[in-house]
């Protein structure tokens, strides 16, 4: 297949398949198309002809341009999520880009995911098997709902509204409280209840949603491994607590009032919110200091 071609089928099926957003596509299919650019020079056009040291000289090059560690990584995990969903389609038999290493980023910040690395992550799983849509579905609703972990393994069918866009979960002193659930989550949840649950389902599965592949409800310490691994695949360190704190940041540089934050984290005290205006200063502090020209 023309690599031309598979970039435009990729695109699409984040598009239709994965509903991920305009902003996301775009930057995915600048990734891709600059490394189209950099291999058509070399007289290769089709995806079977392509080798990891070609990606890597790739990747090489941009850092010779002077393009940020950012940038690159950026790139980098683009084509590795490319790479992996030729092989899953089988236009291609061996991931040759599996082993592409993508530059580290420097700390300067407190950690929180950017909303372009959450949709690499949530990119980076092709819902074809049972644990591929179990997973899938736990890391949008950890992301959506910025549940605990704890309250993501201890719920139960019961809880979750897919109708009404909300999923009641008990959290911290047994204290209930009902949070909204956005639809990409809400799809993902649905079709692992659909045509992934009903696989794994043994004798003794009681009512968790998220089950493991015995039928047994799964723990608190098996899901922070699933997040890790599933993070691993696109050169990320992740874990369930992280996607908490970035539904928080996200939804505060989105506009969101703080009080609104506390309730559907379940904060007893607005003074644990509050972290996330720190966060999102710290953000906005580095964000003048690397833009602004008196900085």
């Amino acid at each position: 297949m023309l690599l031309t071609a598979a970039i435009d089928r990729f695109v699409l099926y984040l598009a239709t398949e994965r509903g991920l957003s305009a902003n996301y596509q775009l930057s995915v299919r600048q990734s891709l198309d600059l490394l189209a650019g950099y291999l058509r020079g070399r007289a290769v056009e089709s995806v079977d002809a392509i080798t990891m040291g070609q990606l890597t000289d790739f990747l090489l090059e941009r850092k010779k341009n002077g393009l940020t560690s950012a940038t690159i990584r950026l790139n980098a995990v683009a084509i590795k999520i490319f790479f992996r969903w030729l092989c899953a389609r089988k236009f291609l038999p061996a991931d040759v880009a599996e082993g592409l290493m993508a530059p580290r980023l420097d700390a300067s910040l407190p950690h929180t995911l950017t909303l372009e690395e959450v949709e690499h992550l949530l990119a980076s799983i092709d819902p074809v098997t049972p644990l591929d849509l179990r997973d899938l579905a736990m890391l949008e609703l950890l992301y959506a709902s910025g549940l605990r972990v704890s309250e993501l393994a201890g719920a139960t069918l019961d809880q979750f509204s897919p109708e009404e866009g909300f999923i009641r979960v008990t959290g911290k002193g047994k204290k209930t409280r009902i949070v909204p659930v956005g639809r990409a989550a809400r799809d993902a949840v649905a079709h692992w209840l659909e045509s992934g649950r009903p696989h794994l389902v043994a004798k003794k599965t009681g009512s968790h949603i998220f089950i493991g592949i015995r039928g047994s409800r799964l723990t608190t310490t098996r899901i922070e491994q699933i997040v890790k691994e599933r993070a691993k695949g696109v050169d990320l360190d992740v874990h369930p607590h992280l996607l908490r704190h970035s539904f928080a940041t996200h939804l505060l540089s989105g506009g969101a009032d703080l009080r609104v934050i506390q309730e559907m984290l379940g904060h007893a005290d607005i003074a644990t919110t509050q972290i996330y205006t720190h966060v999102d200063k710290v953000r906005l502090k580095q964000v003048h200091r690397s833009f602004h020209p008196r900085g």
